[in-house]
C-alpha cells in the first residue's frame, strides 16, 4: 500500500469510528538502524505498553533491547531471556495475578515470542503521520470503536469468526503486537494488569 493511502485511511478510521487517540504503527527493526530525527524520542526505562501510550497520543518513539523495562515484554520480543521468577510462576503469585505458580508457569510457557536475539528495537508512531509502512497496527480505545474495527475485519474475511488469544499479562506486547505480526491476523486483548 502506498504510504499516503495508509495515512489517509488511518485518518478516516480515526474520524469515522471516533477513536480518542491515534492508531499506532509498529515497525520491528532487525538490524542496527538508529533514529536521529528531532521528532523521534528514544525511550529509556519504559515498558512496551507505555511506548504504545506515547505513540497513541502523537509521539514518535523507539525502544531498544537495552532500554525496555518490562521483563515479560523483553522476553516476548526476544530482547532478553525470561527471568526464572516469571518462568516458574513465582512472580505472578507475588503480584497477586495467579493463585498457583503452576498457572503462571503455564501462562509463560504458551507465550508467543520473537526469536531470541533477532530483534534490535521497535519504532512506534501515530499511523496517520507514518513515514514508513508498519509491521503491525495497534489500536487501543473504547469498546465501541474496537467493535467497529472488528466488524470491518469480519467483513474483509467474509464473516469468518474472530478467534482471539490472551493471557492478560502480555496484553500489549504479545496479544496486540506479536500474535498479529506472526500470524498475520487480528487479535483482541483486554489490557494488561
Amino acid at each position: 500500500m502506498n504510504i499516503n493511502d495508509l495515512k489517509a485511511k488511518a485518518r478516516i478510521m480515526k474520524e469515522k469510528i471516533g477513536l480518542s487517540t491515534y492508531p499506532v504503527g509498529v515497525k520491528f527493526i532487525f538490524d542496527e538502524t538508529t533514529f536521529s530525527s528531532d521528532n523521534i524520542k528514544r525511550l529509556q526505562g519504559y515498558r512496551y505498553c507505555q511506548a504504545v501510550m506515547k505513540a497513541r497520543h502523537g509521539e514518535y518513539v523507539f525502544l531498544t533491547k537495552e532500554d525496555i523495562s518490562c521483563p515479560a515484554a523483553a522476553a516476548a520480543f526476544g530482547f532478553k531471556p525470561l527471568s526464572e521468577a516469571l518462568k516458574n510462576g513465582k512472580s505472578l503469585v507475588g503480584f497477586g495475578i495467579t493463585k498457583a505458580e503452576s498457572t503462571g508457569k503455564e501462562m509463560f510457557k504458551g507465550m508467543t515470542t520473537i526469536e531470541y536475539g533477532t530483534l534490535q528495537s521497535l519504532y512506534l508512531f501515530p499511523l496517520e503521520t507514518a513515514i514508513i509502512e508498519p509491521d503491525v497496527v495497534v489500536v487501543e480505545d473504547k469498546i465501541e470503536g474496537l467493535m467497529w474495527i472488528s466488524l470491518s475485519y469480519l467483513n474483509s474475511k467474509g464473516g469468518q469468526r474472530i478467534e482471539s488469544s490472551t493471557s492478560i499479562l502480555q496484553a500489549t506486547c504479545v496479544d496486540t503486537t506479536i500474535i498479529p505480526y506472526k500470524q498475520s491476523k487480528m487479535n483482541l486483548s483486554y489490557g494488561c494488569f
